[in-house]
């Protein structure tokens, strides 16, 4: 039977466990501070299986099944949200390429990204239109054999260090979705900082001047890229927040449940306190409810039900608001202490936060779910 400090295991998720609590939990406040993951550290994900998550097994990828995934991912909320983060974006390239993509293109990225060989990014944000898929501004027109881009694209994770992009334009109106190679001429990467959670995400805007690439970069079919390629990204990126939202509410827990067991107020263990307790149930009940939220959207998805997409969206909501209440509630706990520079608490919060936002904000996944059930 599970304590409410325990997350329940899954076999394969266990060396990853050990992984987070030996590799990336020792690291995350020096990862906050210099706002980067270190490339080292890619390649000893790479080595776990972690950039092969979404990739399938005959492209070297782990092809993990979404159970699996999902615990992994929350094993990865738990150590830092930013590793996370990364391994989101590396499942929102990988599993439209591998859905949409071309033999061709699996064939070239596909193994070279699983084996940390290549570290892609999805770019669809934009200055003036935010993630609103419809309304983006980057213009693709197509010369004989080639895709000329010209736009710009803004809070795209890991676009101060990604080999690869996979970029979202319009093509006389009608969505593409294009592969662009770091280096590309045209292709300008300006570093951004001082995020407020989140810090190690290396956010980047990039801007495309009269950027040329192959036309057989194009993952797709023209008109395919909003509707397909992005919607199918997205619904993959939620899934994967979720979990790690709920191994990050899971991390406020832990820290919460032990300072309050190792410090005493008033001649008693702060633990002992009711209105240190009411916190604690709460963090308790809303994690393991976001948890089961987030295992019935993973057999929907293994299943390939339609529904999956609505319950994706209700895991996301209640999983990464989970997280912030967590987080909270861990900073009251630790008081003072939580509030400071490198406590683990403190970068939780800030994180927490972001979770709300990345992958469709709160607000907007209120609207779609009151959509789905016609309110």
């Amino acid at each position: 039977m599970n304590t409410p400090l325990q997350t329940p295991a899954v076999p394969t998720a266990e060396a990853i466990r050990r992984f987070v609590d030996t590799r990336i939990q020792p690291q995350a406040v020096q990862m906050d501070q210099d706002q980067e993951i270190p490339r080292a550290l890619f390649t000893e994900m790479a080595a776990q299986g972690l950039m092969g998550l979404a990739v399938p097994a005959k492209y070297g990828g782990t092809a993990a099944d979404y159970a699996t995934l999902g615990a992994i991912h929350e094993e990865l909320g738990r150590g830092y949200a930013s590793v996370q983060n990364a391994c989101t974006v590396f499942g929102m390239v990988c599993k439209p390429l591998s859905r949409f993509g071309t033999e061709a293109q699996k064939a070239k990225w596909l193994p070279a990204i699983a084996a940390g060989e290549v570290i892609p990014a999805i770019a669809i944000t934009e200055p003036g239109v935010g993630s609103d898929i419809a309304k983006l501004e980057t213009e693709a027109v197509k010369e004989e054999e080639h895709i000329i881009l010209n736009g710009r694209k803004k809070y795209i994770t890991l676009g101060q260090v990604a080999d690869l992009f996979l970029v979202f334009a319009r093509l006389n109106g009608r969505g593409v979705a294009v592969l662009v190679e770091r280096g590309t001429p045209g292709l300008r990467v300006e570093p951004l900082h001082g995020l407020m959670g989140l810090r190690a995400n290396m956010l980047a805007e990039l801007s495309f001047e009269d950027c040329c690439v192959p036309a057989e970069n194009m993952v797709g079919k023209v008109g395919f890229g909003f509707t397909h390629v992005a919607n199918y990204a997205l619904d993959e990126g939620r899934y994967t927040t979720a979990c790690g939202s709920v191994g990050l509410a899971q991390a406020c827990l832990e820290l919460s449940f032990h300072y309050a067991a190792a410090r005493s107020q008033f001649g008693e263990q702060l633990r002992k306190h009711q209105l240190v307790q009411k916190m604690l149930s709460e963090m308790i009940t809303e994690t393991k409810a976001a948890r089961e939220l987030c295992a019935a959207a993973g057999r929907l998805r293994e299943q390939g039900d339609p529904a999956a997409i609505t319950e994706t969206l209700v895991a996301k909501y209640h999983a990464s608001k989970t997280a912030v209440l967590a987080a909270d509630h861990a900073l009251q706990i630790h008081g003072a202490a939580g509030c400071l520079n490198g406590n683990p608490v403190e970068r939780c919060y800030r994180d927490a936060k972001i979770m709300e936002i990345i992958e469709g904000t709160s607000q907007m996944h209120e609207l779609q779910i009151a959509r789905t059930f016609r309110l």
